[in-house]
Formats: C-alpha cells, structure tokens, sequence
C-alpha cells in the first residue's frame, strides 16, 4: 500500500477510536409535556420556538427531547372546532409528538360531520376522534379504554396502550391513560360501549409489558392531574393537594415502574417529585410547557437523576399576538414560520364569524369561576330561559362553561370560547322534590356548582346534614309536589355528572345551545352588568360553605 493512503487510514482509525473513547458516558432525555390545548393552536408557533432550541442543545450534547401531551388536545375553540380539532394535529405533527394522551374532551365531536350525536343507525360515536387519530403522525395513548363487553383494549387506528420510542440509543416507553371518571365526564351518548379502568393497576400491567419488551426508560402520560403552587423545591408539597388522583398514582405504582408522569386535566400546575418519580403538569389553554431532564447511562440505559424544571410560560404577557419569550436554552425563541402559516388556513375560516358583534356591551370582565355562583353562570342560565320561555328553570353545569367574558362589544368569538360545546337543548319534568334532591346530591358531590336560573336554592346543616330547600325569585318556597318544567343541556339530561341520571328528557335536535344564546343577546342589545347578575346581598345559592357542601355535627 502506498505511504500516503495508509497514514491516512491510520489518521482516520485513531479519529474514530479517540471519538469513540471520547463518547459521554451519560446522556440526557428532555422530557416536555403539554395538556389540554382545548384548541388554542395561536400559542404553538412561539412553543416550536422553544422546542427548537432545546432540540439543539440536546442534539449538541448527545441526548434528545421526547414530547407528549397529556389530553383534550382539541375541544375549546372556534378555529379548532369547526374541522373537529384537525388544525391542532396537523400543528402537533408539525412539532414532532411522540405520543399523546386520550382525554374525556376528545370524545365530544361525537361522530364525523356537524351531528356531535348519533343521529341515524351507523353513526359512529367515536367517529371524529378515530378520525383525528388516523390524521396524526404519532399515536394516540389510551391503555385504559377498554371495550365494556370484552374488556379489551379498543382497536381503533392509531390507538394503542403505549408505545416505545427510540431516541439518544435508548428504548423510551410511553403508556397513556385517560381519567376513570371519563365515563361520566363525557357525554354518555359518545362514550357507549366503553369502559375506562383504574389507572394504578393499568398503567402497571402495561409498564410490566414495556420493561419486557426492552424500554429502559417509561413515561406514564396521564388525563389526571392535581395542583401545586410553589414551584421552589420539587421535593417540597406543602403548596400541593397531596390527596390529588395524579399524586396517588404515583404512591400506588410499584416502585421503579415509570421514571416520569406527564399530567393534565385539572388546568393546574406540578413540577414536584413523589416517591422519586417526577411530576410535571403546566395548566392549560396554550399557556405554558413542563419540563423534567433525566440523565441516563448511556451503556445501560438507567436513569441516574432527574431535574425538574417550572411550568414554562410561552407568551409571558398571554397574548401571542404580542408574544416576546426571550431566550430560552442559550438563543432567542423566534416563532416558526411554517406552523403560523399552517394556523392561518383555520384562523381565515373563522374570522368573519369570530369577529361578529352580537349587538351587547359588557361593562366589566364576567370572570370563569366553577366553584361558586357567578356573574357568568347566571347570565348563561338566564339565556337558556329566555330562549326557551316555557320552561320553570334552567340549569347549566360548571364544567359547561371553559373561559370568561372580555369587557368591551361581545362576539361571537368570546361567546364560543365561553361555551364551546355544541350541546342542545334537553327538557326535563319532575316534581319539584326530586330536583331538590338531584341538588343536594350534587352540591355534596361534586367540586363544581351548577347555574340555576328561576330558582333560588337555600341549604343549611340539619343534624349534620345538608338540607336544601328550593325557593322562586321573589323569596316564596316551591312545594315538593309541585313539577317543574326544567331546561338543560343534553349532557346533564342523559346522565352527565351523575346529574338526572335516569330522568325522563326531551332532547331537540335543532342547532346548539349556544346559537340560541347568541340570538337572545343579539334581540335584547344593551349592556351586561355584573352587579345585576350576581347580587351576594340575594345569591341564587345560599349555603353554609363552598362546595361541595361538608355539614358536620
């Protein structure tokens, strides 16, 4: 061999053997983690900024980032709705996911095309979600919606369990739960023939499923969260709800099964470790991403520490129209071009209807709240009334209503965002007692309180019990056997929320809710003042605490 082409090739062998030698022997896996977009797709071309850099970093020390989502990607929006959330997954194939979460709100569209019901025989009930699925370049989790004659996993397209994922040289597995309660969340007419298993025992069997075949690292991406407040110490819970369904996941599962849980559903926030296993939830709506860097060898693939980062807010100022992140991993976060240009074909379908005037003023902010009586849940109950004037009460659930009213011209867009389920109206009659019941069973259960229009409700403790009487407007009780013409939205009358489970209901089948709303409040013009809508001297709930209501002796 001639001198020259050997010294190169003894050159080029000493290279590789000095980089091989050279080669970290520890490598790190950015796992980041999104939940309950509920379609605000305006956020994602500022989260690519980020995403990007980060991507960089890892690609510059070796290791790699691993996105998923949490759940309820794509009910909540005008510009989402209106293809039944296929923006939003054309936007996440667009930012590389490697796997999101079912969650309850996937379920809503029910099947494809504008019925959000079955209508005719052959209607699917999952028909839009299986379609979404089918659209996305990365699976869609749910190891827990089984079949509820077989108890089998549901084989829909795209829809597995978990998968494993291979990234840095190492096997990443990735299993998916959605809430158990997702059968009483969803409305009961798109959740049919399902079932939906405890999440300890689920997400167990299945880690066991993925150890085996080969994951050295498993992510648990669950639709079920908690809340925490200070972010300081991931070891510290004393600002956490320790007794959250996310946090006694993490206390049931055998020791060593996951290496990290990526949260969702309550829109609140975690960044905390329980029992060593990393937790990171990051509210909602597009408002900020999660974060936890697990450093791995490289060799065997077993996490050695894990760092858990805050909840990342995207747009500091909450506007990504005026979005200035700042620099994120070293770099200035710039939007992506192409994925603000994928949104614009959704956002050009809806802006004539977003932006129509409904012909009132609202004079201060209707803030959101599900927790307690309020300016907002008073004026939807008082809309659902109105527009159904024969009816003796109208009832609208708190988890009906996702966002408040702006001050300023309300549109249509701000109502939409307000309620943007395309429930109908359903028509209930029962004597006046069983309401009171359905009432009471309700304020004790749940964490959520419904919006009552034409009824006043009075609860107090009696003998360490709650008892409530129902009263009209004016102050004059309702008789138990009197019955009552009750208006409310198809979701309660079928048994949503345990509401008027087994109740005799009328459902229409004419256009949402909603747009009868928008036609009551383009007739009556004016304003929309807070102070007329919630009077606490005269609460339409007179309880003895917040709900649910604990009366003890």
């Amino acid at each position: 061999m001639p001198l020259r082409p050997f010294f190169l090739t003894l050159v080029a062998l000493a290279v590789s053997l000095d980089t091989r030698a050279a080669a970290p022997s520890r490598v790190t896996l950015s796992i980041v983690g999104t939940s309950d977009l509920h379609g605000r797709i305006a956020a994602l071309p500022w989260f690519a900024g980020f995403l990007g850099n980060l991507r960089a970093a890892r690609a510059r020390d070796g290791g790699a980032v691993v996105l998923v989502d949490a759940g309820d990607m794509f009910q909540g929006t005008l510009e989402s709705n209106l293809d039944e959330g296929a923006p939003v997954v054309a936007a996440y194939n667009a930012l590389g996911y490697a796997a999101a979460a079912i969650g309850n709100h996937e379920f809503d569209f029910g099947p494809v095309g504008p019925a959000s019901s079955p209508t005719v025989p052959g209607d699917d009930p999952q028909g839009a979600l299986k379609a979404r699925a089918a659209q996305a370049s990365f699976p869609f989790l749910a190891a827990n919606v089984v079949d509820a004659r077989t108890h089998e996993p549901v084989a829909w397209p795209n829809v597995r369990p978990s998968v494993i994922a291979s990234v840095a040289g190492i096997k990443v597995g990735i299993v998916g739960v959605t809430s158990a309660a997702t059968g009483s969340l969803a409305p009961p007419d798109r959740v049919a023939g399902l079932a939906f298993l405890p999440l300890a025992e689920t997400v167990a069997r299945e880690v066991r499923k993925l150890r085996k075949s080969g994951a050295k690292v498993v992510v648990a991406v669950v639709h079920e969260g908690g809340a925490c407040q200070d972010f300081a110490n991931p070891n510290r819970h004393a600002s956490c709800d320790t007794r959250s369904p996310i946090f006694s996941l993490a206390r049931d599962l055998p020791s060593g099964s996951v290496d990290a849980i990526v949260a969702g559903h309550t829109h609140q926030a975690i960044a905390h470790r329980v029992r060593s296993v990393p937790i990171i939830q990051s509210y909602a709506n597009g408002r900020a991403f999660g974060r936890v860097d697990l450093t791995l060898d490289r060799r065997t693939g077993r996490v050695l520490a894990s760092r858990i980062k805050p909840p990342h807010a995207i747009c500091p100022s909450g506007k990504p129209a005026a979005c200035a992140p700042g620099k994120y991993e070293g770099a200035e976060v710039l939007a992506d071009g192409k994925l603000t240009a994928l949104n614009a074909s959704a956002f050009a379908a809806v802006r004539k209807q977003s932006h129509e005037r409904l012909g009132v003023e609202v004079l201060r902010p209707l803030p959101h709240r599900r927790r307690e009586e309020s300016a907002l849940g008073n004026l939807l109950a008082d809309l659902m009334r109105q527009a159904r004037p024969a009816s003796d009460v109208a009832v609208l659930n708190g988890g009906a209503m996702r966002a408040g009213l702006p001050a300023g011209p309300l549109t249509y867009g701000s109502l939409y965002q307000t309620f943007p389920f395309d429930n109908v109206f359903a028509t209930v009659r029962m004597p006046a007692g069983d309401f009171r019941a359905v009432l009471t069973r309700n304020l004790i259960r749940t964490g959520a309180q419904p919006s009552l229009s034409g009824v006043r409700v009075l609860g107090r403790c009696q003998a360490g019990r709650l008892d409530v009487n129902l009263l009209r407007p004016n102050g004059k009780p309702i008789a138990d056997d009197e019955v009552l013409t009750i208006i409310t939205l198809d979701f309660l009358a079928t048994g949503g929320d345990d509401f008027f489970a087994g109740a005799k209901a009328t459902l229409e089948s004419g256009p949402p809710l909603r747009e009868a709303m928008a036609e009551v409040l383009r007739a009556r013009g004016g304003t929309l003042d807070p102070d007329k809508l919630f009077d606490a001297k005269h609460p339409r709930f007179d309880l003895p605490g917040p709900v649910p209501v604990r009366c003890r002796r």
